[in-house]
This record gives structure tokens, sequence and C-alpha cells, in this order.
């Protein structure tokens, strides 16, 4: 994810309007996970003396699981895998594509499963877990173009006009056709059905592999937002209403279609991109239909929207310590583990990048349960962990430390 120029301002400007809430004290990493046999199904959570849920192997112990959101999935090897292991890291995040999974309404693509299943199993046998993250960017392949997010037969966008910004992606969100092709999404019930069957169709094909800690149900969700998305009191207003309302009901909708055929994997929800900034989430509560102990998480994004759009981090102001302090209260109150989906600048060459870094892997170690950056791949900058070489990338020090 990336933020640009307008955009960024938008998010900065919101997130003074709604402010922040108290984050609580640092929590004791405790032991990592070990010795016991290699299954996912196997973790489950506890909720420490500070407040912060920590994820935990079959004998009890805190599980401290850090890694990376893996380059394009056609494009990881085995190889990447293997190496993410060799440097100490026990997570992936691994995206995927309905647009891919289906380029068909009811035809799934059996290659595009058999390619994720493949990556389980790659990540398995080096002890790796995974999350499948339901991935979206300006909504799908119909405005942007390629073979991401939702696939040009589930977008209508009511005949509205779309005209592609290639400096700054994001501000289509605010585009009228792509606010129609959300609000279909989450009103139009043979959408909502489709949607809820590919989620259903990939769990029956990943269930039980031993790799597979769970779903990522919908990367940086947004919606409608009816007024002018440029002030930023309408920009807040339609982030809390879509949280509080459809966001809401699509989760519940995806949490029952995972559980059809899976009792086991972890169930991820996002809040909205304001979290970024300071914004405490409005999402509600969810019910597991699981029997036994719930397996929802929280999976918000850490990206600092200036650095974003292309500046060297300031440490003078406040965003780790306002981002800390907005997204505690909601998983200390569900008692829901924090897996950090999405974090890191597009390099950290510079003196303010590289402090962030380091400040943000301190700070996740007092809220957060795992984390996964973006990304691993190799190159000079573009968000690329690794030099061309293979070896970390400037700045990346402490992402690389235990």
């Amino acid at each position: 994810m990336r933020v640009l120029r307008s955009a960024a301002a938008l998010l900065l400007t919101a997130a003074a309007v709604l402010g922040t809430v108290s984050a609580g004290p640092p929590a004791d990493r405790g032991p990592s996970g070990g010795g016991a046999p290699f299954d996912a199904r196997r973790v489950s959570a506890t909720t420490l003396p500070d407040g912060r849920t920590a994820f935990t192997d079959a004998r009890g112990r805190v599980l401290d699981l850090r890694g990376f959101n893996l380059d394009k999935y056609d494009e990881t090897t085995e190889a990447d895998l293997r190496a993410l292991a060799a440097n100490g890291f026990g997570l992936v995040r691994i995206a995927v594509s309905w647009s891919r999974l289906e380029p068909v309404r009811g035809h799934y693509d059996r290659r595009q499963l058999a390619r994720l299943g493949r990556l389980l199993d790659w990540a398995g046998k080096y002890r790796l877990y995974a999350v499948v993250d339901f991935h979206q960017d300006v909504y799908g392949q119909y405005f942007l173009g390629g073979d991401g997010g939702a696939p040009a037969w589930a977008t209508r966008d009511d005949g509205l006009p779309f005209t592609p910004d290639p400096d700054d992606w994001f501000a289509g969100y605010f585009q009228p056709s792509v606010q129609a092709a959300f609000r279909h999404l989450y009103d139009d019930p043979d959408l909502r059905r489709a949607q809820s069957e590919l989620y259903t169709a990939v769990a029956r094909e990943l269930r039980g592999k031993p790799a597979l800690l769970g779903y990522d149900l919908f990367n940086e969700p947004f919606g409608p937002v009816d007024g002018d998305p440029a002030d930023p009191a309408v920009l807040a207003a339609a982030s809390a209403a879509l949280e509080r309302g459809r966001l809401a009901g699509m989760y519940r909708r995806l949490i029952d279609a995972v559980r059809r055929v899976d009792r086991d994997a972890w169930l991820f929800v996002e809040p909205t991109v304001l979290v970024g900034q300071g914004v405490p989430t409005s999402l509600p509560g969810f019910a597991d239909p699981r029997p036994g102990a719930d397996r929802i998480g929280y999976a918000p994004h850490f990206y600092d929207t200036a650095v974003e759009a292309g500046r060297d981090w300031d440490p003078s102001g406040g965003f780790v310590e306002a981002y800390t302090a907005a997204v505690t209260a909601y998983p200390r109150a569900h008692r829901l583990p924090v897996l950090v989906g999405e974090w890191g600048p597009p390099s950290a060459a510079t003196p303010g990048n590289a402090e962030l870094v380091r400040r943000q892997v301190a700070a996740m170690r007092t809220f957060a349960a795992g984390w996964t950056m973006w990304y691993w791949c190799r190159g000079t900058g573009g968000y690329c962990a690794l030099t061309p070489d293979g070896r970390p990338a400037p700045g990346y020090g402490p992402v690389f430390t235990r």
C-alpha cells in the first residue's frame, strides 16, 4: 500500500479531527515457540497481565511471530521461503486476488489454487506460519488493470467515469465509479454470495495445511464517501460509518463463509487505513461460530502517509506514539491478538526512515503478537527489504535483529 500526495494530506488532516486513545504499557515477550510438531492449528492465544493478547504454541509458550509479505506469489520460489526461515523469521503473508482465483463467475482457477497450496507446503517445510491475504487496491482490475482485487465481472460502476492518476493511485478510491463498485459489493445480494462462495472454496482447498495460520479477510477496506472527501470531517465520518455498518456486515459474512469448512484458521479483520494516522477504529466485536475459544484477530497496517508520499520521516512528529495509542484499545477490549499485516517505508536508506524502522520494531514489541513487513524482495528501494545481492537493505538492521 502506498499513499501519495493529496490522499496523504486528507488522511493526515482527518487524523487531527478524530484524535487518539491511550496506550498500554509494554509486555514481556516471553519465550518463543518450538519443539512441538509444527501445525498452525495448535496455535492459540492468551491474554497477558498487561492486557496484550499473544499467540501461544501447544505448550503455552508465547510465539514471537515476525516476517514479511511475499513478493508476487506467482514469482515466489521455495528458495525465498528457505531464506526467510534461515534469517530467523517465522511468518509470511501471502496476497491472493479474487480476479485470479475466479476469473469467470463460478469457475475457480485450479492452477492458482494449486500454486497457493504449494506455497503453503513450502512454508510448512521451513516451519513458517502463513496468513493468506485477500488483497485489493482501488477495488480491482477493472480500474487499475492487471489481475489484482475483484474481477471485472464483479465490478458495477453505474456508468460513472474513472480517470486514473499514475502519480497518485490511492486517489482512485475517491472517484465516483470506484465508490459505486464498493457500494454494490457491500449491498448487492449476488455479489455478497459470490464473494462468500470464493472464501469457502479457498478455505476448503487449504484447510489442514500445517502452515496455515489464518486469513486476512479484506486488505485495506474502503467504501462509499457521501460528501466531499476533501473535507476531513466527511472522510472521518465515512470511515467510522463503514466500519460500524457495511464493513462489519461483510466481515460477519466472510467469517461464516470460512467457518463452513474450516473451524481452525485464525480470521483477521482490518480497520480502514485511517487507523495508521492515529484514528481509533469503530469496528464492533465479532462472534466466532466455531466451537471452543474464538480465533479472531486484528490486523491493522502501520504506515506513515508523509513517508509514503516521499518524505524522510520526522521523529518529532509523534506518529509512532499516536499510532500505538490508537491501535491498542480495540484489541484489548475484545481480547484479540494484533498482527500488523503491513508496515515499512519505501526505503530506509535515509536517516529519518531508518529511525522510523527502529521505532516501529520497538513499538510493535509492546502491542503486537506478530507482524509482516512490506515486503520480501530484492532491489534498491521500492519497499524491498533486501539489496540486489540478497543482504538486508540499508536501515533494515532492526528488522533482522531478534
